[in-house]
């Protein structure tokens, strides 16, 4: 298992390709491994001269949980839920600091950088905060925060931050498919 340090945290990748070739970076969303940027498409783009490096972020997948910290998913959706503020322990900064670190880490001055939803997110911190580091910047299903702009539907926000009544893999299965007809296009 590929891993690297990045200040007081792992960070969990897989890379394909030719590491002499320009650099994409692949972001994935909230709660996302990076599992959800399939195989397939990474070696499709390693096969067009890219190196593609693709990570979990921190609490997410095989890179370091924050356990210790004062946070959690259930009561930051309940929250959402009732529009109070949440106060998060770590936040896009931080996470962008991450995208950049693992970048150091493998030796990558910049990349291309794609992020998917929450990914989408960081990936435009990291273009604010170290734009140099960045060749391009594409944000997918994503939003720049802006309140009343790119907000998704109470359905939509329902289903990414619901969980399947059920652990049985054909429920859960259901379940994703119901989310990606809700949200997809």
């Amino acid at each position: 298992m590929p891993k690297v340090a990045v200040g007081e945290i792992e960070l969990y990748y897989d890379a394909y390709g030719d590491p002499s070739d320009q650099t994409v970076l692949l972001i994935p969303g909230l709660g996302a491994q990076c599992l959800s940027w399939p195989e397939e498409l990474c070696e499709s783009l390693a096969a067009r001269y890219l190196y593609v490096v693709r990570f979990d972020n921190r609490d997410v997948g095989l890179s370091t949980k924050l356990n210790h910290l004062p946070f959690s998913f259930d009561d930051m959706v309940a929250k959402l839920g009732s529009g109070e503020t949440i106060e998060a322990p770590y936040g896009f900064s931080e996470m962008a600091a991450d995208a950049v670190g693992l970048l150091d880490a493998l030796g990558i001055e910049s990349a291309h950088v794609v992020g998917l939803s929450l990914g989408g997110m960081i990936a435009q911190v990291l273009a604010l905060e170290s734009p140099d580091r960045l060749r391009s910047l594409t944000a997918v299903m994503s939003t720049t925060g802006t309140p009343g702009y790119g907000q998704p539907t109470e359905e939509s926000l329902a289903m990414l931050l619901g969980n399947p009544v059920s652990s049985d893999r054909a429920d859960v299965i259901a379940y994703q498919l119901r989310q990606r007809a809700t949200w997809g296009s």
